[in-house]
């Protein structure tokens, strides 16, 4: 455990073991397991429970009451010594809680850099989550799902277990979402269906008008035609002028194993 400018509260229990790099703070009456890696900058506020086999990437700042690294909510969890990691400059808001993977799902719960997760936000064992997400309150991730770079979970969505969520999708608020959702579509409902494409988040995203007219025009071969899943893909791979996003789209389709929400 480095010395070098870490400031620990007098409250705060920190086992021996954990590794601090330089610049951590560790608030008033928080907890860092002994098989914790905290990388340089990171901050802790009150009251934050950091444990199992937990590295939490450089500049990460996590608010009071967030648990990351805690024990699976998975009745075949047999105190496997698995891992939770996640990326540099990630927001764990209040009461978000993260669980480490389990033995049977490859043993890791990943996230990747600048994510924010608000408040009573919970992903379950074994999620995959990209970077540049955001998943607003009370949403909740069941385990084994994943989620590309970018994409937007509404508050109060829920994911079913082994759910794919595609870059830039948006599911809206209050969604249940059941299968999976392919890049740049927004869902919305209980289950969710597309609603369209998500416009304004690709525009902010710097993506061409001739990318949008492309996405557009997957969508429109996907969801608003009355063909097959695998029509559909053939039909879009033959666009042109084709672009990365068609790629994109089209082997997000290939990957999928819980069907399109459609």
């Amino acid at each position: 455990m480095s010395a070098k400018d870490v400031k620990i509260h007098p409250t705060a229990l920190v086992e021996k073991g954990a590794e601090l790099g330089m610049g951590v703070e560790i608030g008033p009456f928080s907890f860092v397991g002994s098989k914790v890696i905290l990388e340089d900058g990171v901050k802790l506020a009150s009251h934050v429970v950091i444990s199992g086999r937990s590295k939490i990437g450089a500049r990460t700042r996590v608010w009071p009451f967030a648990t990351l690294g805690t024990t699976p909510q998975d009745l075949k969890y047999n105190g496997e010594d698995t891992l939770f990691v996640c990326g540099e400059d990630n927001m764990f808001r209040e009461y978000c809680n993260v669980s480490i993977g389990t033995a049977g799902g490859g043993g890791l719960t990943s996230i990747g850099s600048r994510n924010l997760l608000m408040n009573y936000t919970h992903v379950a064992h074994d999620c995959k989550i990209g970077s540049g997400c955001i998943i607003a309150n009370g949403a909740t991730l069941a385990g084994h799902i994943e989620v590309d770079d970018r994409a937007v979970i509404g508050g109060l969505t829920a994911l079913h277990q082994f759910v794919k969520v595609g870059a830039l999708a948006m599911l809206a608020g209050g969604s249940m979402v059941a299968q999976d959702v392919p890049p740049y579509v927004m869902v919305s409902g209980n289950r969710a269906k597309p609603v369209g494409i998500n416009k304004v988040g690709l525009e902010r995203a710097g993506f061409a008008d001739s990318a949008i007219s492309n996405i557009k025009r997957m969508y429109k071969t996907l969801f608003l035609s009355s063909s097959s899943l695998s029509d559909a893909k053939e039909a879009i791979l033959k666009l042109s002028p084709g672009g990365p996003e068609i790629d994109t789209f089209v082997s997000f389709l290939n990957r999928s194993t819980r069907g399109i929400c459609r």
